[in-house]
């Protein structure tokens, strides 16, 4: 009952005042502009969860953010700053489209290998930043994005010079059929994808709550003293949390693949992809960096990007102001957790001096 008590009063009541918060300041912005705020958030709702497909669109939405926003929740447990997830994430949608255009295999056969090799590609791609910061302690933050924009580059240069389709330069060539998760409700876009997505979230939270690696990582990133007396090997930490986030980053490129029509294919501009691993950090903020909480701050931020386009439809809400609205509700829930976060790095720093 304690517990019960506890997480009621430090988790959830916060996130509702915050949610409110954030509520109250959109339609402040709005009413400002001479907009109606009941119409408008109305609108939002129903473009969200009004019908069958909505939900479903919502939930599309939602998948990608999942994975990405693990990505970024293991790298905090660690005590790390990993936003190399959008990085991760194109060369990951590339392994997909390559793995999933190019084989010949049976259906469940090769969803599963192009669903792999994504999550390889991504893992790979994120062992480059976790050896730097072990073996020149380079920053993590400033390694990924560095190797951020190597990756956009370096996959939109494929995707335009080697793996567009032919007479369609703005997309690469869309991956077979024996590829492609089952579609799950007519007039979305939502696949089966998003039981794969569920699992891993599903799988980290077990690996952090019932294994010795996962709280050996958790141990690392709230007390490194006592980690290290404990025996731990930083080093390791650091290749683990990067090698699950980067899976996670790989696997969230992959839905938007193999997991979301009608194009089943990457765009050459990365327009499907692009910003979905910065969202992430948001979603991993909104759900305290808890993998649970990630997957229900994941479909809520999908139903501020699919009901958002409703409240210019209906309300006339200019999408530019929509998506400051957005930006305000996420502020606010992401603040407390914020907080917490820069509170965590200076007590570590503080501990380190």
């Amino acid at each position: 009952m304690a517990d019960w008590r506890s997480w009621l009063i430090h988790q959830l009541l916060p996130s509702l005042l915050a949610l409110v918060v954030g509520l109250l300041a959109g339609a402040f912005l709005m009413a400002i502009y001479g907009y109606d705020p009941w119409l408008a958030y109305s609108a939002l709702f129903r473009g969200a969860f009004g019908t069958l497909p909505d939900f479903a669109e919502t939930l599309s939405f939602a998948v990608p953010l999942m994975l990405t926003g693990i990505t970024f929740a293991i790298g905090v447990k660690a005590g790390l700053f990993n936003i190399g997830a959008e990085g991760q994430m194109y060369l990951g949608a590339l392994g997909a489209v390559i793995a999933g255009a190019y084989l010949h295999l049976p259906p469940i056969l090769h969803v599963a290998v192009a669903t792999l090799t994504a999550m390889i590609i991504g893992a790979l791609w994120s062992i480059g930043p976790a050896l730097l910061k072990i073996w020149r302690g380079v920053h993590e933050v400033i390694s990924t994005i560095m190797f951020n924009w190597i990756a956009f580059y370096m996959t939109m240069y494929l995707a335009l010079y080697y793996f567009a389709e032919p007479g369609r330069a703005e997309k690469t060539v869309s991956v077979l059929p024996t590829a492609r998760y089952t579609v799950l409700v007519q007039g979305a876009s939502l696949t089966s994808f998003i039981f794969v997505a569920i699992l891993f979230c599903v799988a980290v939270f077990l690996f952090l709550t019932m294994t010795k690696a996962g709280y050996e990582l958790k141990l690392q990133g709230t007390n490194p003293d006592a980690a290290r007396y404990a025996g731990v090997d930083p080093k390791r930490i650091v290749i683990t949390s990067f090698i699950i986030g980067g899976l996670a980053a790989g696997l969230a490129g992959a839905s938007q693949v193999l997991g979301r029509p009608p194009t089943w294919a990457l765009y050459g501009t990365l327009g499907n992809v692009a910003g979905l691993g910065f969202d992430g950090i948001g979603v991993a903020l909104i759900g305290r960096n808890h993998p649970l909480g990630i997957i229900l701050a994941s479909i809520f931020f999908g139903a501020l990007k699919n009901g958002g386009r409703y409240m210019e439809y209906t309300a006339g809400v200019y999408s530019e102001l929509v998506e400051a609205i957005n930006g305000l509700i996420i502020i606010a829930l992401a603040v407390p957790e914020v907080v917490a976060v820069v509170e965590r790095y200076f007590r570590l720093r503080r501990k380190k001096i």
